[in-house]
């Protein structure tokens, strides 16, 4: 049985950084860039208005001008701005030559093509100057996970394809006798599979593509079926079926099949029963069958390779520290990932913390780690968590 910290760095050493391919912008979204992205032209290109009003060269109250053209957003006044003339001017625009400000419309008053300039005019100039976003050779650093503001980001600088990492491809399976699939009807001895499809949605929200391969009942012949379809997965993860009993026969049909084990039992709670290696090409982690089990390992094990698979560096899944909410017990020999929820600014760690309650894992937002052999809390202590 080895620590966290020791399985982790075992499945780093496992984990290949995946090759790079380009895709359009609009495919891009939570995606990995892998190579910078510069941009090749000044945002604004020119100085712009950044009010609707008039470009004039300098006003002060009172003053009268010839209103001599207009220009707006994608057309820009063609002529030069003289002393006592102003052209009409809309947010975006281009200023024209010779203009030193824009009045806003609302400072003042129109008489054909005159204005006047009111008693107190706003005194701001309302020029965006050229580049006042970025400039020319403005670069988005690799690598970088794509959140949507990146996207509008490299839009503005007209980047329309961006180099990202391949998705890492994910085949999930869930083994036992017990499990049926969601939708169908469970005999009287059997539940309905949660584990996999949860753990779906948290690969994929972690950039992977993840697939759910067949029910592998709990027989070698049906494992070897089930494992011969995962040829083409960069990882395959089974549920269950990893622990010690008469029935948990994948450690077995998968070194039947040429698994190079990694390591066996972590210790943690809950967790244990965590396994590892490679199965050909394509790495293999084995999570414990719990529901909760196999979530807190998705979270503490399994997203942070997917995340070094993409090109984020080996890194465990990052922790905050907050305050307690009432004392804890002292901790045993096991790491122990405990159940909790932030209430007015404090850890509520909750008093089930069964690994096959899943109600009790949706309400929490927060795993507050115990270290092995921590001694007591009290209400106010500081305590590390991985947030939810």
């Amino acid at each position: 049985m080895i620590s966290v910290e020791a399985a982790l760095e075992e499945l780093f050493a496992l984990a290949p950084v995946l090759e790079t391919e380009t895709v359009d912008l609009r495919q891009a979204p939570g995606r990995v860039l892998r190579e910078d992205a510069v941009a090749a032209r000044d945002q604004p290109p020119f100085v712009a208005s950044a009010m609707d009003g008039y470009a004039v060269a300098e006003a002060a109250p009172g003053d009268r001008f010839e209103v001599i053209g207009t220009a707006v957003a994608g057309k820009a006044f063609e002529g030069r701005v003289g002393p006592g003339q102003a052209v009409r001017i809309f947010t975006g625009a281009p200023v024209p030559e010779g203009a030193g400000r824009v009045v806003i419309q609302e400072d003042v008053t129109r008489d054909g093509d005159v204005i006047t300039v009111c008693d107190a005019p706003d005194s701001a100039a309302y020029l965006r100057p050229a580049g006042n976003d970025f400039s020319a050779g403005f670069r988005l650093a690799a690598p970088l996970p794509l959140r949507p503001g990146d996207i509008a980001l490299l839009a503005a600088m007209n980047v329309p394809r961006v180099a990202v990492t391949r998705r890492p491809r994910v085949a999930i399976i869930a083994t036992g006798d017990e499990l049926v699939s969601p939708g169908e009807v469970p005999g009287p001895d059997q539940i309905v599979a949660s584990n996999t499809y949860g753990l779906a949605a948290l690969f994929e929200a972690a950039g992977a593509e993840a697939r759910l391969l067949p029910i592998a009942r709990d027989d070698m012949a049906s494992l070897r079926t089930v494992l011969g379809l995962v040829e083409d997965a960069d990882l395959v993860v089974t549920v269950g079926g990893a622990s010690v009993g008469d029935h948990d026969l994948v450690a077995d049909v998968a070194a039947e099949m040429g698994l190079e084990r990694s390591f066996y039992k972590v210790a943690m709670r809950p967790g244990k029963p965590l396994m590892a290696g490679r199965l050909g090409a394509t790495m293999m982690i084995g999570l414990p069958g719990n529901p909760v089990s196999a979530m807190v390992c998705g979270h503490v094990f399994v997203v942070p390779v997917l995340r070094a698979m993409q090109g984020l560096g080996a890194r465990p899944a990052p922790r905050q520290r907050g305050p307690l909410a009432h004392p804890l017990a002292a901790n045993g020999p096991r790491a122990h990932y405990m159940r909790a929820v932030f209430a007015e600014g404090a850890l509520e760690v909750f008093e089930r913390q069964d690994s096959g309650l899943l109600s009790v894992f949706n309400a929490a937002d927060a795993l507050v780690v115990r270290p092995p052999g921590a001694g007591p809390l009290q209400a106010g202590d500081t305590v590390e968590y991985l947030p939810l």
